[in-house]
């Protein structure tokens, strides 16, 4: 598979390059002689078209007038969420450079590159769609002049069901790079974001679409465009304290001020700003959102209120400046602020702060893809599920309406740690397969 990538990239460098020089024969030299008489006369070559975005067939392929079946504030929206996914399986899980620990925490919470695709294939088989989550709700005026979130009544293709996806951790740390992931998120010479990668084999760094769950997403999507509605693709959830997307764009106020390595970290982040900001304009452009995982992936349940404001003002200012305000928070851990009580309306002055501070959507992580608004504050709360390697081993009675996770999971690379797929047949075995398309 590899080699098809890095063939693929030297195609298409092939490609422009051939396309270069197309452009260099063609038309006359203003500086040159006058044509012979009874010759032809020079012509110009006309100025090349622009070539077309790939992403506007996916933001029109729904027509207004196709949009005929409401989905109302009592049905459910569907939200499934990712870490980054596994490049090389075979590596992370069996390197001896990585410790056992590590190898149960990556099989824990991650799903590789080959069961992120076999996922993918099962949503858009039972036919959701993918949905921007900044449209399921809006802030509105009560009657008493308060304001409030409501739940949007989506409209959608008839037999679409809507979903949302979301993406913890797109950050790619450090520790990430030694175990098999892609290393950053860049823009292409053709205007596509594309995943720099490292082979942990061989040590060799290329360009990919296809070992990263955003470049895979966005290729999947321009595949079967009806998969998403008016261009949606996914949120990321961003930390900040190793900076985003792959570059290092965190401050240095953690370094102390007569430290020599200071000016030349200050260098290096203002280069990895400025590196990152088309990044993050193209991803906006192809449909993909930003939400705050807090800046130092704090757990919100047990954390001060002063660090919750200093943990908050610094993701601010170091990751919202770049990829702009966002109204939702993804709970790191999945641990609500003041414990489970932000389930009802005794919220705590932690919840009231970050509210304050603009956040609407609060995610956390739970069993089903619930949500609940807020009556006493302009909040919602809501649940979302994990496809990773614990609820595909030991869940997957819970995921049936998304897939069948005994042909999702990687049972060659990955450990044996077990499955209860035995023990819970009489759930799966009832799956109902999707209709071919």
């Amino acid at each position: 598979m590899k080699l098809i990538e890095r063939g693929t990239a030297l195609s298409l460098a092939l490609l422009l390059a051939l396309s270069a020089a197309g452009c260099q024969k063609g038309g006359a030299d203003p500086t040159s002689p006058a044509s012979p008489a009874g010759s032809a006369a020079p012509t110009e070559t006309p100025a090349p078209e622009p070539t077309a975005d790939p992403e506007e067939a996916v933001r029109t392929y729904w027509s207004q007038d196709q949009l005929t079946q409401a989905w109302g504030p009592d049905q459910v929206v569907e939200h499934l969420f990712f870490h980054p996914v596994i490049a090389y399986p075979e590596f992370a899980f069996g390197s001896p450079t990585i410790s056992e620990d590590q190898k149960k925490g990556l099989d824990d919470y991650m799903v590789t590159v080959d069961e992120f695709n076999k996922i993918l294939d099962e949503l858009y088989k039972r036919d959701y769609i993918l949905v921007n989550m900044c449209d399921i709700w809006s802030e509105t005026t009560n009657s008493e002049g308060q304001p409030r979130m409501v739940r949007n009544t989506l409209m959608l293709p008839e037999g679409k069901k809507p979903l949302v996806l979301s993406f913890d951790d797109v950050n790619y740390y450090e520790y990430m790079l030694a175990e098999g992931f892609t290393s950053k998120l860049v823009l292409g010479d053709d205007g596509d974001i594309w995943a720099e990668c490292t082979d942990p084999n061989t040590g060799e760094t290329f360009l990919t679409q296809d070992l990263d769950a955003t470049t895979i997403l966005d290729k999947f999507v321009r595949e079967h465009p009806d998969f998403s509605l008016n261009g949606a693709k996914g949120c990321f959830s961003l930390t900040g304290y190793e900076g985003i997307l792959g570059y290092r764009t965190q401050n240095d106020i953690d370094i102390a001020a007569d430290d020599p390595k200071r000016a030349a970290f200050d260098a290096n982040r203002q280069s990895e700003i400025e590196a990152v900001k088309p990044v993050i304009a193209r991803l906006k452009e192809t449909g993909w959102t930003f939400g705050s995982h807090t800046w130092g992936h704090i757990r919100l349940s047990t954390a001060s209120m002063e660090r919750v404001q200093r943990d908050t003002l610094r993701w601010q200012e170091e990751v919202g400046s770049l990829v702009g305000p966002t109204n939702i928070l993804f709970y790191p851990h999945g641990a609500r602020p003041d414990g489970d009580h932000d389930q009802g309306e005794d919220y705590g002055p932690e919840f009231q702060w970050l509210q304050s501070q603009g956040f609407r959507i609060f995610a956390s992580v739970g069993i089903n893809s619930y949500s609940q608004i807020k009556k006493g504050i302009s909040a919602v709360i809501c649940d979302r599920l994990h496809p990773d390697g614990t609820t595909l081993r030991w869940r997957g009675q819970d995921y049936t309406q998304f897939y069948d996770v005994r042909k999702i999971m990687d049972t060659v690379d990955r450990p044996d740690y077990g499955t209860n797929w035995a023990e819970k047949a009489s759930i799966l075995d009832q799956i109902q397969e999707p209709a071919a398309k």
